[in-house]
């Protein structure tokens, strides 16, 4: 369930102007609100890397780390039959993508196989001897500039799991007699799981805070993100 946009639109306004209007402009929440969900996002990377590192338990519900791939589980999706041209997958057309997951595709005897990545030294040295050269039985690939470099160059489709980028929120509106109204027909809500929707207002505001030159909404707003990332922490 993904976190509405006016939902939090309308709570960061109020902490940030319990009274008085205008302030915040759309044009500016929307550009605090985009930078906001991406700082989450990637953080879940460097979390997941953390918790991975530390026993977790046994209750259904408090995990973190199973929490946090239902997080990052939103994000994930797959290509099947991408065509290789030349040996290279192109996917810088696909602005989409974050990070490249899994890479798989069929050998000689049409049986799937994982397409293991290397970086430029392991491919030199693997390319340089024969017995370690790769084979459609034992295919690898390098992520270069321009996509993915598959090697045996025979290989023509593979099929590619990945994390994409969230989708940009945007708190859409209409003016009438100079007031801005909320607009669900335009508006694009926050993709990140609905448990965030807090972490969203504090990190918003905070940014509004600085905008609008009000220190104690960014004192608030900093003291509460922290409070709530240490006690996800503990």
């Amino acid at each position: 369930m993904a976190v509405s946009i006016d939902t939090v639109y309308q709570r960061v306004m109020a902490f940030a102007n319990k009274e008085q209007r205008g302030y915040i402009t759309p044009q500016q929440f929307n550009l605090f609100a985009t930078q906001a969900q991406i700082e989450i996002f990637e953080q879940y990377f460097y979390d997941i890397n953390q918790w991975s590192r530390t026993p977790g338990n046994d209750t259904q519900y408090s995990d973190m780390l199973n929490m946090l791939e239902e997080k990052i589980g939103l994000f994930e999706t797959k290509i099947t039959s991408a065509s290789v041209s030349n040996g290279i997958w192109n996917y810088t057309s696909i602005p989409s993508i974050y990070k490249i997951g899994s890479v798989h595709t069929t050998n000689l005897a049409n049986q799937k196989i994982e397409v293991q990545e290397v970086n430029n030294n392991e491919w030199y040295n693997i390319q340089a001897a024969p017995l370690t050269r790769p084979t459609r039985n034992q295919p690898v690939y390098v992520n270069r500039y321009n996509g993915l470099h598959i090697y045996p160059g025979a290989i023509t489709a593979i099929d590619v799991s990945y994390m994409q980028k969230p989708t940009s929120p945007s708190w859409g509106y209409v003016v009438v007699h100079n007031k801005t109204l909320y607009n669900d027909n335009t508006s694009i809500d926050f993709q990140l799981h609905a448990s965030e929707e807090s972490e969203l207002v504090y990190r918003i505001l905070a940014y509004a805070g600085i905008s609008i030159e009000k220190p104690q909404v960014v004192q608030v707003a900093s003291q509460a993100l922290a409070s709530q990332i240490q006690q996800e922490k503990q």
